[in-house]
């Protein structure tokens, strides 16, 4: 394991600390970028320890492409009683225009900590358009992850490491997203 990388798992856990008895959803994700958002010592570490690895091309963060160069996911951890059972995951993204992945359900709910490698770069979570800060799909809530103006790199947190790509776009939401 790299060295950026146990830090990045390191600081992972200093946050699943002070978010383990909260449930994602819109609430939570009103809440990460008010308390944790840009310029906070945990959103701002976690962003510098994913621009280290991918500028610096460590080979750990986002590498398994999905769809070319442009779209590409990494397992870093898996869920474990050290991550308080989250599981950590990278997304690098790219495009101009708006691109959407694979679609997905978040059975447990989702945590994406958003980190710009371009400032104009967004990710459309369940509430719309998010740069620099977090999006937190709820429970049940499936969607295409999509991106527009520019790189970006979802890291994402998943309660007990649970993703579902058996659901599809005609599915009904949950009531509460």
């Amino acid at each position: 394991m790299h060295p950026t990388q146990e830090k990045l798992i390191a600081r992972a856990r200093d946050f699943f600390a002070e978010v383990k008895n909260l449930t994602p959803g819109k609430e939570l994700e009103e809440r990460l970028n008010k308390s944790w958002g840009p310029g906070t010592p945990i959103y701002e570490d976690l962003c510098a320890y994913i621009r280290e690895g991918f500028e610096q091309n460590q080979g750990w963060v986002a590498t398994d492409e999905l769809d070319g160069a442009r779209y590409r996911r990494s397992i870093i951890c898996k869920p474990c009683p050290e991550n308080l059972y989250y599981s950590i995951t990278t997304v690098y993204m790219e495009s101009d225009e708006v691109f959407a992945g694979q679609y997905h359900q978040h059975p447990y709910g989702e945590i994406n900590c958003v980190v710009q490698l371009d400032q104009t770069a967004e990710l459309k979570g369940m509430n719309g358009w998010q740069g620099a800060g977090w999006t937190s799909p709820g429970p049940g809530t499936h969607h295409y992850p999509e991106v527009r103006g520019g790189r970006l790199v979802a890291l994402f947190f998943l309660p007990a490491g649970r993703i579902s790509y058996e659901a599809t776009p005609d599915m009904p939401q949950p009531i509460a997203i």
